[in-house]
């Protein structure tokens, strides 16, 4: 038995590296989407600016950490080594699940994933009474909600703005006229959400909050914030004489960005470090207090914990992987006809079913274009701006109420509704942009059902074979990763033929060879 405990505190060490390292590739490269896709920073750039948030977010989340995420289980009444087999064989799963749809480019909730696979671990060793099914049922609330409240809120808020600006967000009159009170309006949302909901333990902001908000009310106290920042952005132009105007909305956009870092670093650090944690905790009190110990709900984590752990999300952004989600969400996304995406047959068909309800309309979004380097601009940055405020807002919002929400479900959302909102499915790949996007939402639905299961059959080869168990998940683990990772280069690589080959016959079916060339061409797959 103590042999088990020690080989299973360093696994979950090891696999708590790893974690992290899966939660930056696949969840946390959702951050920069809307900015690199609008061309305002370069992915690199972005992604450095993006990793600095997201570990200043870590490093001033929660000291005390839950370690049954949410209350999803009871582990007060486990044995000591049937609780150190669930949190073990929730990263046997989790990096499996994260690493096999990063290597697909196919977003995925990591608070999804580790809500679900507790569910799983705890279900088939200790029963479905120790599952805690209304808190489940609460879980999976709030994230349908926040997936809609973004969807919905996303495309309302594009709709006013573009109904507004139209496709001049860079034209010099529209934006002098109309850029402070929508700035004005992306400020007063960021602070009301950022700081005065997802900070609300903070002493001093619940002090500032008692003196004005609860004093004079919420709408007064929102609209003179909103006349405030208006003012301020006004008088910028004023003073500089117009200047700095085309960069208006980028600046926005990018603050969205670092808003929506911090958030995440927050509210998903639990999902990477709490299981890891837990098994060290055990392992620290198993001498004194036997193979019958109980687990405490929490454990308390110094800050260099913290910051290390943020790092290590940070450097999963930097992955090759990484830039394939990124790459596929910006093409969903995209306001050109012609994207390279991959969808299942099945999804093209239900798009095109729902595709011709979709009615006669101009597209709203600004005519495609290419950068100064020759890059696609998929966004513009007035609805890369809406991305990540509106992002950012239910992130932080959800955070500071103690909810669980998903960063990529949210994004998505924001990313679909302002791609809805400004009709960019209107024409051309349609059907390809919309059966992504219902195959990425199909596999939200998948995910939780894989990880239930899967999470369940490890739970017991860890339980009943102890530390021989712990090798043969390990190996099977890597072995199941060597899998998906052929598979994955192997689809990006056919892929990658796919999209050459059909701009070079555009290219040849167009006389003055004007075609828009993807600026989004796959790493080289390895071998």
């Amino acid at each position: 038995m103590p042999d088990f405990v020690a080989l299973a505190t360093l696994v979950a060490v090891a696999m708590l590296i790893w974690d992290c390292v899966e939660v930056g590739r696949n969840d946390a490269a959702n951050l920069v989407n809307a900015v690199f896709g609008a061309r305002v920073l370069s992915r690199q750039r972005a992604v450095i600016i993006a990793a600095v948030a997201v570990v200043l977010g870590a490093t001033f989340s929660a000291p005390v950490m839950e370690t049954a995420r949410k209350g999803i289980f009871d582990p007060t009444v486990l044995s000591l080594q049937m609780a150190i087999a669930i949190y073990v064989s929730v990263y046997f799963v989790d990096t499996l699940l994260l690493f096999g749809f990063s290597g697909y480019g196919m977003p995925v909730s990591t608070t999804a994933c580790l809500v679900f696979e507790l569910v799983g671990a705890s279900l088939f060793l200790a029963g479905p009474d120790n599952v805690n099914w209304g808190k489940v049922g609460s879980v999976t609330e709030a994230i349908v909600v926040s997936i809609i409240i973004s969807g919905v809120a996303s495309f309302m808020v594009m709709r006013a703005f573009r109904g507004t600006v139209r496709g001049n967000a860079q034209d010099r009159d529209t934006v002098l006229l109309h850029g402070p009170w929508i700035a004005g309006a992306m400020l007063t949302w960021l602070t009301w959400f950022m700081v005065f909901k997802g900070l609300n333990h903070v002493p001093i902001v619940e002090t500032f909050r008692n003196e004005t908000f609860e004093a004079y009310g919420d709408p007064f106290v929102l609209l003179t914030a909103w006349g405030g920042y208006t003012l301020l952005v006004h008088l910028f132009f004023v003073i500089g004489n117009g200047r700095g105007y085309s960069h208006l909305f980028s600046a926005t956009a990018v603050l969205g960005m670092i808003c929506m870092a911090f958030a995440f670093g927050q509210n998903d650090l639990a999902n990477a470090a709490s299981p890891g944690l837990a098994v060290v905790n055990l392992w620290r009190h198993a001498d004194t207090a036997g193979e019958g110990a109980r687990v405490g709900t929490e454990v308390a984590i110094p800050i260099w914990m913290l910051f290390g752990c943020g790092a290590l999300m940070a450097s999963g952004m930097f992955t090759r992987y990484a830039q394939r989600v990124t790459r596929a969400e910006v093409n969903t996304g995209s306001q050109f006809d012609e994207v390279a995406l991959y969808a299942p047959e099945w999804c093209k068909s239900l798009a095109r079913a729902f595709l011709r309800f979709r009615g006669e309309g101009k597209v709203l979004a600004p005519q495609a274009s290419l950068s100064d380097s020759g890059k696609k601009v998929h966004y513009d940055t007035l609805r890369a701006s809406v991305i990540t405020g509106v992002s950012a807002s239910v992130i932080a919002f959800a955070s500071g109420q103690g909810l669980p929400v998903s960063t990529t479900y949210v994004s998505f959302a924001a990313v679909l509704g302002t791609g809805l909102s400004d009709r960019v499915f209107a024409r051309g790949n349609a059907d390809t942009k919309m059966g992504r996007a219902i195959w990425v939402i199909a596999c939200w639905f998948i995910a939780p059902v894989i990880a239930i299961v899967a999470t369940g059959c490890v739970a017991l080869i860890v339980y009943n074979l102890k530390s021989v168990g712990l090798v043969t998940c390990i190996v099977l683990n890597l072995i199941i990763r060597q899998v998906f990772r052929r598979r994955a280069d192997l689809h990006e690589q056919m892929s990658h033929s796919t999209k050459t080959s059909h701009e070079a016959t555009s290219k040849d079916a167009t006389s003055n060879d004007s075609a828009p060339r993807d600026s989004d061409t796959p790493d080289p797959a390895t071998p």
